[in-house]
């Protein structure tokens, strides 16, 4: 099993993670808040031919589903442009938000635009790395909350190569689904998970909210955070509060 942590928007994350003696770890390639073009990093080659894998969280602004063309367009651009970047690095991947749509808006339309994510990018020979889809934790317009909008979304995009998928253990308990046996369900759906976003949750089950927890300071039971990447036997990357990062792997460490 290889863990890992996400770190932020640490300067040196190769340095970082090989202090925390990490297998991989999470990080974006331009401000998560803006719509920027990512720079060539000066430790790029040096973190694509790191032994410590390297995965690319996307800007969180993407919304790929939106029927709104001055957020799905600039949105499908950033994805082109932090897949490249993160090629770039060596990453095995980009996470890309599920998204979401407004009141009243047809949700089939929101699917549809994930598709036309891929077939459009197919056309220009792929995403420079696969595009590993999240689940997302609340919102009722929300393309990737509930077993059910993550059903539709891969009957949209399932058949593409690319298009892997992400499980967030606060987001599937904040959006309202029991993480023992989430793993066997999702795979029944997506016959995939690249990878695990695994963090507690400071709310209750089925909240809406996404505040992510320390492993053993949350809601959810650790054991069953523990049963969760056992099964789903994919990378693991927390994305804890950063103080308490050193103890959340010590724990994996010691019981996984």
């Amino acid at each position: 099993m290889r863990i890992g942590a996400h770190l932020r928007e640490d300067e040196s994350p190769l340095e970082t993670a090989e202090e925390l003696g990490i297998d991989l770890f999470q990080m974006f390639v331009t401000d998560p808040q803006g719509w920027k073009k990512p720079e060539k990093r000066a430790d790029a080659e040096a973190i694509a031919a790191s032994e410590i894998d390297v995965v690319v969280h996307s800007s969180y602004q993407i919304n790929v589903a939106s029927l709104n063309n001055r957020l799905r367009m600039p949105s499908r651009k950033a994805v082109e442009q932090q897949a490249a970047a993160a090629a770039e690095l060596g990453a095995f991947g980009l996470v890309v938000h599920g998204g979401h749509l407004r009141d009243g808006e047809d949700a089939a339309l929101g699917y549809e635009n994930w598709r036309k994510l891929f077939e459009r990018q197919a056309d220009k020979g792929g995403f420079g790395v696969p595009i590993l889809i999240e689940n997302t934790a609340g919102g009722d317009h929300a393309m990737a909350r509930t077993l059910e909008m993550i059903e539709r979304l891969w009957e949209a995009v399932g058949d593409f190569e690319q298009a892997g998928f992400c499980l967030d253990t606060c987001h599937a308990w904040a959006g309202g689904e029991d993480l023992v046996g989430m793993v066997e369900r999702i795979r029944a759906i997506t016959g995939r998970i690249d990878l695990v976003h695994l963090n507690n949750s400071r709310d209750e089950f089925d909240s809406g909210r996404d505040r992510h927890a320390n492993l053993a300071s949350g809601q959810i039971d650790p054991t069953v955070l523990v049963g969760v990447i056992e099964a789903a036997d994919a990378p693991v990357v927390l994305e804890t509060p950063a103080d308490g990062i050193p103890d959340d792997l010590a724990f994996l460490r010691e019981n996984a």
